[in-house]
Order: C-alpha cells, then structure tokens, then sequence
C-alpha cells in the first residue's frame, strides 16, 4: 500500500515521503496512529502543492538573503569601545555587538550565531567579517574598531 509519511519513522522514511508500505503495517500501525495518510489523488495534491508552496518559500530566502547580501558587503561598520593606550580593547567585540549594531545602524536583522568570529576582536583596527547568511550566501563586513 502506498501512504505519504506524516512524520518521519526510523527505519521507514522521513516526513512527506511517499512509500510502499505492507498492508498491514499501514492499516493496523501508521494509519490509526496519523503517522501516514493514503496516497490517493486529493493527498498527493495536497503533497504537491505544499512542496510548491516550500520551494516558493525557500526561492524567496534567497532572494532576501542576496539583497541583505549585496547591502553588506557595501558597509563599513565603525563600533566605538573604550581602549588602552597600545590599541587594546577591555574586553572585546563580539558577534552579538556586531549584531546589535547592524540592526540599530542599518536595520539589518542578522543572527549572532551566522556571523564567523574566530575569536572576538581585541584591537583596534579594521576587520574583515564573514556573515553567512543562507546556504552558499554569505557577505564580507568591514568592522572597523575605533577608541572613543
């Protein structure tokens, strides 16, 4: 019998797969439980469009993140921190200042996990960040550490 798979089921497939599954198994364990619907012509339609509809969504991310893309790479982000006399930094710049800023700056929502710190900047001086933000999208920062 072939169903559409609800949620994914080790062993079995993962979620909105289509497989072959013995009458049984199907009957007695994965249809009473909502763990897969019948692959008749109304459920393969309504599997149809949700993939179209995943697929448009999905096109649409990239699009965005190109744009955020293409606006970042234009930016020099200047960040003001209190420093020694030698250019140290006390404490440093992380990826959630850099964050920060970009939103109240640019109004550019970026996550601090997607932006590729090594190590938090601890000098003054202009830095080179990476900001990925979508598979195979990401955008070079210019964080330009500045003493006050």
């Amino acid at each position: 019998m072939k169903v559409i798979l609800l949620e994914d089921i080790k062993g079995v497939g993962k979620k909105d797969q289509i497989i072959n599954a013995s009458d049984g198994y199907a009957r007695n364990f994965l249809l009473p439980k909502k763990k897969a619907v019948e692959a008749n012509n109304e459920n393969l339609a309504k599997l149809k469009s949700k993939n179209e509809s995943k697929a448009y969504k999905k096109e649409m991310d990239i699009q965005e993140a190109k744009k955020i893309a293409e606006k970042i790479d234009k930016i020099t982000l200047i960040i003001k921190v209190k420093a020694g006399e030698n250019g140290k930094i006390f404490g440093g710049v992380t990826s959630k200042e850099i964050a920060e800023s970009l939103k109240k700056e640019y109004d550019i929502d970026v996550d601090k996990k997607k932006i590729l710190l090594s190590d938090n900047i601890k000098n003054i001086g202009r830095f080179s960040v990476e900001i990925k933000l979508y598979e195979g999208i990401s955008a070079k920062l210019i964080v330009s550490v500045v003493s006050e």
